[in-house]
């Protein structure tokens, strides 16, 4: 751990969805800290409100109350470009679902958070190659992306989560698309980015297996953390 200061904090988080008779409380009230360099392991069963929680942490949604901290700042008290600017710099994610970009090059898959970011092309083009040659596939990088088996797409969405050089990583259900073997190593490599980059790795997963590879798991069920682990030593 490189401090005991959360890189993200919630604090009373409800998620409600809809009005009336089809009101549903996806988040019941939930705080929860992460620390920078830890990896966490959100578990629970379909509807128990983990993705919730996830998409709340990474400010891609907002909640219905409670705060979201990130390194000790509000995001509610923040305007739309500033959460945007704090998700494209902090932030890489990492989908079940692929989201390439059909008929485009691995590469310009890859550089597309810094195109963002209004990074020159010459420095997107070095990053991304970099990114990709950390993943063994800056080979591929002028390869249409829909073109690549899928772990080789799975290794690019990694690739495009590191060119940010991200403090935070969600990883959602990052292997359930893949077979046991391409899973195993996709998930090698998130945690050797954890352990040699400090990465901070917040997975949600159904799979006990990755979930114990993590540092603690934080157990969601019926919009609630019911065990939120121990960090490990």
């Amino acid at each position: 751990m490189t401090s005991s200061h959360p890189v993200l904090e919630a604090s009373g988080l409800t998620r409600t969805y809809g009005r009336g008779d089809s009101r549903f409380d996806a988040l019941k009230g939930v705080s929860l800290a992460v620390l920078p360099g830890e990896s966490v392991a959100i578990v629970g069963r379909s509807g128990s409100g983990k993705s919730t929680l996830m998409h709340l942490l990474a400010l891609l949604d907002t909640p219905t109350s409670g705060t979201i901290r990130v390194d000790g700042t509000d995001s509610t008290r923040m305007s739309r470009a500033e959460v945007n600017h704090v998700r494209n710099r902090t932030f890489g994610f990492v989908f079940q679902q692929f989201f390439l970009t059909p008929k485009t090059t691995v590469l310009d898959n890859v550089v597309l958070p810094l195109k963002i970011a209004g990074v020159r092309a010459s420095e997107r083009r070095r990053r991304g190659l970099e990114a990709l040659d950390a993943l063994g596939i800056a080979d591929k990088a002028k390869n249409d992306a829909n073109s690549l088996s899928g772990g080789q797409k799975q290794r690019v969405v990694i690739a495009r989560a590191l060119v940010n050089e991200p403090a935070v990583i969600f990883a959602d259900e990052p292997t359930g698309n893949l077979d046991t073997s391409t899973g195993e190593s996709v998930e090698q490599m998130l945690f050797a980015l954890q352990r040699d980059r400090g990465i901070t790795l917040v997975v949600v997963t159904h799979d006990p297996d990755l979930a114990a590879r993590c540092d603690r798991g934080v157990h969601v069920r019926d919009g609630l953390i019911v065990d939120a682990g121990e960090v490990a030593a």
